[in-house]
């Protein structure tokens, strides 16, 4: 599949979870921050500057690791989600899903995952004990992301083609649908109930309240895409893909304070659980960017596989993955290394990634 420039446009093809209109490059997917229009430099770059390495105490290094933690990717040519042990690094299984899987949220008690299957116009309910679908419900069309609120009270979903999000009861039923802006991306949430939406077509974020009504917009860069906050919620970083940007949002003003410098199109986007590194996919360089987010400096650049999409850390903080579109595989890096310590094959064009807390 071929990639397309900032400045051009897939020929002949309308807007879809697959093709931004217009879109910066022919998939600019999840997840989740964004970037500055920033050349890197060798000096960020190098692998050798231990005063920047992410902190080992910091990230949790010695907290105790639960028995097993997974990792969930969305394979979006196909019908399948790919389940790994991310303590092992290995698969360990698959689920059969909707067509079209791309977003993936897990619960925070870590015992449901959902799946938006964008070519099926459903989201998938995985009871992760067994790895069964124990429920599919009909949403809004493509949808494109499926996140849990910070309590598991809710789920919500990102209908990429229908400009709304769709709310569901933790077992999969549709509490209500709210228009937000257009072509609705990704989502994250904060403690207090609120989620942020990023409206790819409209360059703004979308803020719903506990209830899930549309509360304001923000705006911010162009076609902006991966979205993610750290634990405390205070602040949201979003990824301005056609822009080369991250924006900032303070979620107690909900106004743009910052922007970060992120590569040339950063897609999607984790923090570090201390709060202190935001790890962002730039599919245009096929990268892994670590950024200092006090510093607002990068501070590691990562080769991973062809069009990085989907990005998440493990509960201690240790192991970053990555998927990779083009390359069928996902990659798990070492932040603290700044190296890829495995490559796994997944399906067919993996997007989304999701790692259970538990």
């Amino acid at each position: 599949m071929q990639r397309h420039t900032p400045s051009t446009a897939p020929p002949d093809k309308r807007p879809s979870p697959h093709r931004t209109a217009p879109p910066p490059f022919r998939r600019r997917r999840l997840c989740l921050g964004a970037t500055c229009a920033l050349v890197l430099s060798g000096a960020l770059v190098a692998a050798g500057a231990p005063s920047h390495a992410p902190s080992r105490s910091a990230a949790g290094y010695a907290a105790g690791y639960p028995v097993r933690v997974s990792a969930y990717v969305a394979n979006s040519s196909s019908e399948v989600v790919s389940v790994y042990d991310t303590r092992l690094e290995h698969k360990f299984g698959a689920v059969q899903v909707g067509y079209g899987p791309t977003g993936v949220g897990a619960s925070p008690d870590g015992e449901r995952v959902y799946v938006a299957n964008g070519r099926s116009n459903t989201v998938s309910c995985i009871n992760t004990g067994p790895r069964l679908v124990t429920s599919t419900v009909r949403v809004g069309r493509r949808p494109f992301a499926a996140v849990p609120s910070r309590n598991g009270h809710r789920v919500l979903v990102a209908n990429f083609g229908s400009d709304s999000v769709t709310a569901l009861t933790p077992d999969c039923h549709v509490i209500g649908t709210v228009p937000v802006g257009p072509l609705p991306h990704s989502i994250t949430t904060i403690p207090d109930g609120r989620a942020y939406v990023t409206d790819n077509g409209g360059g703004c974020v979308t803020v719903l309240d506990p209830s899930s009504r549309a509360i304001r917009r923000i705006r911010v860069g162009d076609f902006p895409s991966g979205i993610s906050s750290p634990p405390s919620g205070r602040l949201v970083y979003v990824s301005n893909t056609g822009s080369g940007t991250i924006s900032v949002i303070d979620t107690r003003s909900d106004t743009v304070v910052g922007r970060l410098p992120g590569g040339r199109a950063p897609l999607g986007s984790a923090v570090s659980p201390d709060g202190r590194y935001l790890y962002v996919a730039d599919t245009a360089r096929d990268c892994l960017l670590i950024i200092d987010i006090g510093a607002h400096q990068i501070i590691g650049h990562i080769h991973v596989g062809a069009q990085p999409q989907g990005v998440a850390v493990t509960p201690d903080g240790r192991r970053v993955w990555v998927t990779n579109e083009q390359s069928d595989t996902v990659s798990i890096v070492d932040p603290y290394a700044r190296r890829v310590r495995a490559t796994l094959p997944t399906g067919h064009e993996p997007e989304g990634i999701a790692i259970t807390p538990r």
